[in-house]
């Protein structure tokens, strides 16, 4: 079967699929986007709902509207179902464009074009190496906080980590405060403490983030959102990233620099928890 997309409401092969070069996400990059995971042995996203509520904050944000939650529920078990992907860790992605506008920043009257895809999960291993890179994220940008398809900076950003032999690039953000990576969320122990940067410093919303909080919670370890600058990275005794993709995934080395415990304590159990979270197979 040849691999099959579902776009603006058909399930189709990827040949037959087509999206208008004057499409406002291709010209401009007016869109959003979630990315979720679909775990062996069932076609349904983990957390489908959170990750369809923060698609809707992002979209409203853009001025975009997208479809209702059961109609993107099911196009997106229909792609891993149509790709033979069930058997094996899957990665969906729902994007969500301006459609065809003019070619400038001004939009179109043309309706949203929605495309659900799928394939393979990546494999990420047990650790990741981080590189500080010396780009910043402004959290007093219009796209702060929102998961849009204007990813230049991550590119970018990402790309002169891998150079660096580095698997993640850390971003601070204009204060010089640790915020993000170009895709996971970071959690330190600094001075004794469990600590992730506020949203308010600019980093997006992590659907993992938040499930990790309230693990934190359950497992009776204190985490705290508090700005703290990048350069607490390179003193932290243990960190971990977290994604949907990644899940809770340790840090082995910052700048080339081995952590001190990889993973840590507090790393190892959450790490635990979060499996036994995704083993309960609910929609958290």
């Amino acid at each position: 079967m040849a691999d099959m997309v579902w776009l603006n409401g058909k399930l189709q092969p990827i040949a037959e699929a087509e999206i208008s070069p004057f499409d406002h996400g291709i010209t401009v990059g007016n869109g959003v986007f979630e990315t979720m995971i679909a775990y062996a042995g069932g076609p349904v996203p983990f957390a489908f709902t959170r990750h369809y509520q923060r698609l809707e904050r992002s979209a409203g944000a853009m001025g975009l509207a997208i479809r209702p939650l059961e109609e993107l529920l099911q196009a997106s078990i229909a792609v891993v179902e149509a790709n033979e992907l069930v058997a094996q860790l899957a990665r969906i992605r729902i994007t969500v464009t301006g459609g065809p506008a003019p070619l400038g920043s001004e939009r179109g009257d043309s309706p949203e074009t929605t495309l659900v895809a799928s394939a393979a999960a990546p494999d990420l291993g047990e650790a990741v190496d981080v590189l500080v890179v010396p780009y910043t994220r402004n959290e007093h940008g219009a796209l702060s906080g929102l998961k849009t398809t204007s990813y230049g900076e991550n590119v970018v950003a990402l790309s002169y980590a891998k150079k660096r032999a580095s698997g993640e690039a850390i971003f601070a953000n204009t204060k010089g405060e640790l915020c993000e990576g170009t895709g996971s969320n970071i959690f330190i122990v600094f001075e004794g403490e469990l600590l992730t940067p506020p949203l308010e410093g600019g980093c997006l919303a992590g659907v993992t983030r938040a499930l990790v909080m309230e693990l934190c919670a359950q497992e009776g370890i204190a985490v705290t959102q508090r700005a703290v600058p990048v350069s607490a990275l390179h003193q932290a005794t243990e960190a971990f990233l977290t994604g949907t993709t990644r899940e809770v995934q340790p840090i082995h080395k910052v700048d080339g620099v081995v952590l001190s415990e990889v993973p840590g304590e507090m790393t190892a159990k959450l790490r635990a928890a979060f499996r036994n979270l995704v083993d309960g197979k609910v929609d958290p």
